[in-house]
Parts: C-alpha cells; structure tokens; sequence
C-alpha cells in the first residue's frame, strides 16, 4: 500500500511495521515541482548512488534509515518519522547562498562549512530558519549540527578519492521507533553539488536546473567511479 508519494520517489508499507519500501521514479524535478521530467534509468541510478553511500556511512558509525535493495530501484529502510527541517551543508559558494548573501562569489570556500537549517515547507517555499526558531519548533539544534559535521567530513573524503568537490548537500533525518536519530530521505547527486576537482564542470541536478546537460549520464559516471573506489 502506498504511503507516501512525493516529487521524485513514492513511500510504500511493507509486511513488517517498522520497515518501509522506497521506490526511486524516473523523474527529476526542480523549483518546488515547477519543472519535472522524466530520464529513463534516473531512478535506480539515484538508488544504488543513495544506497553505496548509506553503506559507506554506516561502516564509520553513521546511523542511516538504509536496509537493503531489494531491486536497482526500491531501498528498504526502516521506518522513521521525519523531521520537518531540511538541514544544508555549505563547503563552497553556490546556488541560494550567493543570490541571498551580498559580496558572495561562486566556488568561495567556506572554512569551516556553513551549517543551514530550512523549514520542510514547499508550500511556504522552504524558509530559512534561525536556531532560535528551532528552538521554538521544540528541535535542539546541536544533534543535527553534529551529525552533520561528521556526515561531511566523510562525504569529502569519499568524493575526494573520485577526484570530485563536494561544493553542498541536503541531508533529512528521521527518528526511529527507538528515539534513534537516523540519517534519512535519500543521499545522491539530487540532493547535492559536485564539481570536477578544480573545476566547475557539475555532476549534479544543475545541470538540469540550468539546462546544461544530461542528468543520468553524469549521475552513472558518479556511480561507477564510487563503485571502482571501494
């Protein structure tokens, strides 16, 4: 039975209460749904990037939602109920930041990484909220700064070998039936930027949002150089 459907993957229940099947759709969608299309292989690419870097994450000690694949383009995950804050991870300038920061240039690094925190909102477009609005939703800030810190030292260091900059990414979490805070939603070039190292020739959804080039292909060419890192 389906639960959830959402932009670009559909949340179905399965036969154990505490696991959901998430199904990865050929779609890719930009400006809150604004803008869709449909790339064949899109889905399962973004599965199996998601569920490699679950894995990797997992091995260094980084609670994830991520069970298994059951196929190229569903992942079992335990069920979580979602925190309704999207957390971003700025280590370079790019994308919101530069429109909504004066004196900002593109690829400015960042030392040490910015850590944002935005309402999980589309109707009210995603607002930016401050830690003291936060706190008034009732959500302690520090776990999730922490958890992201750790989450973005190892992404680098992954990316790194594949000769790609981990410019910036979204991160969901999610706590489990336990009160444990899983690292949820999915984890691949969707939900963030890269860069070929020292360029800024992207491997990431702007080149949809941007019209620049083909998303799967530069998704599969991710994928494969993480499969051959291991």
């Amino acid at each position: 039975m389906k639960l959830l459907e959402g932009k670009v993957k559909t949340v179905f229940e399965t036969d154990e209460e505490d696991k959901v099947l998430i199904r990865y759709d050929d779609k890719v969608s930009a400006f809150n749904g604004e803008h869709m299309e449909y790339p064949r292989d899109k889905g399962a690419t973004c599965c199996m990037i998601s569920a490699l870097l679950f894995e990797r994450l997992e091995a260094v000690g980084i609670k994830t939602h991520y069970l298994s694949v059951p196929t190229l383009n569903t992942m079992l995950c335990r069920k979580v109920k979602i925190v309704p804050v999207e957390v971003i991870c700025r280590n370079r300038a790019a994308g919101s930041i530069i429109e909504h920061t004066e004196g900002l240039e593109e690829g400015q690094l960042f030392d040490p990484p910015i850590i944002e925190f935005f309402l999980k909102d589309d109707y009210k477009g995603d607002p930016l909220l401050t830690l003291d609005r936060l706190r008034l939703m009732g959500i302690d800030p520090e776990p999730f700064i922490l958890r992201t810190t750790s989450i973005n030292w190892e992404l680098q260091k992954i990316f790194d070998k594949i000769g790609m900059d981990l410019i910036d990414f979204k991160l969901e979490f999610g706590y489990d039936d336990r009160g444990g805070l899983n690292l949820a939603d999915e984890i691949s070039p969707d939900s963030m930027r890269l860069w070929k190292k020292g360029t800024k020739e992207r491997f990431d959804k702007d080149l949809f949002r941007k019209d620049e080039g083909d998303i799967v292909e530069a998704y599969k060419y991710i994928l494969q150089k993480l499969q051959k890192s291991v």
